[in-house]
C-alpha cells in the first residue's frame, strides 16, 4: 500500500513478531511462519482503531456486504488488494493465522483446529462477516503462538502509554494483577512469555497457567474500563463516526458517477487490476479504500471545518 497507509501500528506488529518468535524458538516451531502471520495480522485495521472498525462495520452491514472485522480485512488486503489487486501468494497457514488472531478473546489454552483447508478458510471468512462473534481457532501452533503474543504485546504497553498520558497511575493497577504479573510492561511481558513457554513445551497446545491466565484476564478488564473506555479518548467519537459516513457515501457517489478527479480513483483504483474491479461491488471497493487509511490521511480527506483535533491518538 502507499506510504500514507503505513500506520503507527507498525510498532505493535514488530513487538508481536519479536515476542511470538521468542516463544516459537523455545517450542521448536517454524519462526518464518510465525513472522509472516505476525507481520500481516493487523494490516486490515481501520483509521481510529476499534471505534473506526465499529463505524465501518455499521456502514458495511447497511450496504449489504456483511460486518467488517479487521482480521477478515487483513486477509482481503493480502489476497485481493495488494500489488494492485493481484495479491500475494501466501500459504494457507499464514492466512489462517492472520484470520484467527483475535487477541482480544481471552483463552487459557489454544489447541490447533483440525481438518483446515482453503475451503474452510473461505467458509470462516463468510461466517465472520455474518456473525463477528463466531469463534475461530488457528490451524497451526504457530498461529496459536501469534494469537497469544498479540495480547502479550499490547496489555502492558497500553498501561505504560496510559500512565505517560496521565490517564491512570501505576498504583491504579489491581494489586492481584501486579503481584502475579508485574507492574511494568517489561515485567508483564517477561512473566507472560516465560509462563507460556513453560506451559506449552511438548504439549501440542499453547497455554498459560491458571493463575497467570486469571491475572491476565483481570488486567485486560482493568485496561478496558480505565483506558479503552476512558472519556479522554472518546471526546470526538460522534464527529468521527459522522465523517466515516460522509466519506463512505461520497466515494460511492464518485465511483457511480465515474468522477475521475476523486481521490478514490487517483490514489486507489488507478492501475488496479481488472480482476479486482470486476469482482468487487462499489461498496466493497470503498470499504477497502477507507480501511487502508491512517488517522491523518482519513482526516485530510474530510472538509477542513469538520475535522476534529483529538488530543490523544487512537490505538
Amino acid at each position: 500500500m502507499r506510504t500514507d497507509h503505513i500506520t503507527h501500528r507498525v510498532l505493535h506488529v514488530q513487538l508481536v513478531s519479536k515476542i511470538a518468535r521468542t516463544i516459537g524458538r523455545f517450542l521448536g516451531l517454524n519462526e518464518d511462519l510465525i513472522e509472516a502471520i505476525a507481520l500481516g495480522h493487523d494490516i486490515g485495521h481501520t483509521p481510529f482503531g476499534h471505534d473506526g472498525e465499529r463505524f465501518l462495520s455499521r456502514l458495511c452491514r447497511n450496504a449489504g456486504i456483511g460486518h467488517f472485522r479487521h482480521n477478515v480485512q487483513s486477509v482481503q488486503f493480502l489476497e485481493h488488494v495488494e500489488r494492485k489487486g493481484t495479491g500475494w501468494n501466501l500459504t494457507l497457514q499464514t492466512l489462517d493465522g492472520i484470520l484467527c488472531h483475535d487477541g482480544e478473546v481471552h483463552e487459557q489454552r489454544l489447541t490447533p483446529a483440525e481438518n483446515a483447508g482453503f475451503d474452510v478458510l473461505e467458509q470462516n471468512i463468510r461466517r465472520k462477516k455474518e456473525d463477528p462473534e463466531t469463534p475461530l481457532t488457528p490451524m497451526s501452533l504457530e498461529g496459536c503462538v501469534v494469537r497469544m503474543a498479540d495480547t502479550i504485546s499490547y496489555v502492558g504497553r497500553d498501561i505504560e502509554d496510559a500512565i505517560r498520558l496521565g490517564m491512570i497511575r501505576r498504583s491504579d493497577i489491581p494489586k492481584s494483577c501486579a503481584d502475579r504479573l508485574g507492574k511494568t510492561n517489561g515485567e508483564i511481558v517477561y512473566t507472560l512469555v516465560t509462563d507460556v513457554i513453560a506451559q506449552s513445551i511438548q504439549t501440542g497446545h499453547v497455554a498459560l497457567s491458571e493463575s497467570v491466565s486469571s491475572a491476565l484476564k483481570a488486567l485486560k478488564g482493568f485496561n478496558y474500563e480505565h483506558i479503552y473506555m476512558n472519556p479522554a479518548i472518546k471526546t470526538h467519537t460522534a464527529a468521527i463516526e459522522a465523517l466515516f459516513e460522509l466519506l463512505f457515501e461520497t466515494y460511492i457517489r464518485d465511483i457511480e458517477a465515474e468522477n475521475r478527479d476523486s481521490v478514490i480513483f487517483s490514489s486507489f483504483l488507478s492501475g488496479m487490476s481488472d480482476a479486482y474491479v470486476h469482482t468487487h461491488r462499489t461498496e466493497e471497493i470503498v470499504r477497502d479504500f477507507i480501511a487502508g487509511m491512517t488517522d491523518r490521511y482519513f482526516l485530510m480527506q474530510c472538509p477542513e471545518h469538520l475535522r476534529p483535533s483529538p488530543r490523544i491518538t487512537y490505538v
